[in-house]
């Protein structure tokens, strides 16, 4: 099945920096040095968001829904999103991005990255107000091979109240926010 996704509001990226402080360098200074590699960069050096997590939002969704299958006593959709699709390509951001073109977003955050933590920091998140992206999902599960318009269903919803990406609704923040359109469904792998 592919999509057309697109941003319903900004969408924030976390991933962790690679990079490692130089010797007497400041927090501050580390930070305004390194802050674009909380994004994900392809060979040809463009933003995208990683498959998995597509994936997981995909699982989360069903999960959080707990909505029984029809005929099947009180199974749920959740298993049949776990083991039954599969996203194996990353999704370019459109348009094409480079990292260093992007605006960053100043918070200051627990220094451990948990929420409601003592002690806080500054940090810059790398963020993108305004996305396009095509994505592809292999349906594997017979169960949602036969009923696509309920993983259509799924993929509306996880833009609503799960999101992707650092901060998203499911976290409790108001990033990663999306809608899904033009699906095509084609035959399994």
């Amino acid at each position: 099945m592919n999509c057309d996704l697109k941003s319903s509001g900004p969408i924030l990226f976390g991933k962790k920096i690679m990079s490692e402080k130089s010797t007497g360098e400041a927090h501050d200074a580390f930070e305004k040095r390194s802050w674009r590699e909380r994004v994900h960069v392809n060979n040809d050096g463009y933003i995208y968001l990683p498959a998995c997590a597509l994936k997981r939002t995909l699982e989360n969704v069903a999960q959080y829904l707990s909505e029984t299958v029809p005929g099947k006593g009180k199974a749920t959709y959740t298993k049949h999103f776990k083991a039954g699709i599969m996203v194996i390509e990353d999704i370019l951001i459109l348009p094409k991005t480079k990292p260093s073109e992007l605006q960053g977003l100043w918070l200051c955050v627990p220094s451990d990255g948990r929420r409601g933590g003592t002690t806080r920091v500054d940090r810059c998140f790398p963020v993108i107000t305004e996305w396009t992206a095509k994505a592809s999902i292999i349906l594997l599960d017979p169960i949602l091979i036969d009923k696509p318009e309920k993983v259509q269903e799924y993929i509306n919803h996880a833009g609503k109240f799960i999101g992707l990406m650092s901060m998203r609704p499911q976290n409790g923040g108001s990033f990663g926010r999306f809608s899904a359109d033009n699906f095509k469904t084609k035959n399994t792998v």
